[in-house]
């Protein structure tokens, strides 16, 4: 791993979970929470391959499997089509799981994670 993990979300469905998830790594690693301008991205070999740490959410066989990757697979309620309640505990639970995350990936300084999702 580099001095610097990269690190993929990748959620199939699409419902948001990985720009959630992307926009707590950003806040929580002392960058910006802004997710707004996020776009879901094609997902390539390359994003794979580029990454340190694939964290999958509802991903199943869809997602390619590279040796040598950390590979996390986070089982999270699809948010598609709730409302604001109840996609609020789904945000909450992606925050814990990205604080667990930066603490297993830093235990040393900077924060500064080039995140895709």
């Amino acid at each position: 791993m580099t001095a610097r993990p990269s690190v993929l979300f990748v959620s199939v469905p699409n419902a948001g979970r990985s720009q959630m998830a992307a926009g707590w790594l950003r806040e929580l690693a002392r960058n910006c929470i802004e997710i707004s301008h996020q776009k879901p991205k094609i997902l390539t070999p390359e994003f794979v391959q580029a990454s340190d740490v694939v964290i999958t959410m509802g991903c199943g066989d869809d997602c390619p499997y590279y040796a040598g990757k950390r590979y996390e697979d986070w089982k999270l309620e699809d948010p598609a089509g709730k409302g604001v309640a109840e996609v609020r505990p789904v945000r909450d639970e992606i925050r814990t799981r990205v604080e667990e995350l930066i603490g297993s990936l830093l235990s040393r300084e900077p924060l500064d994670i080039p995140v895709q999702g």
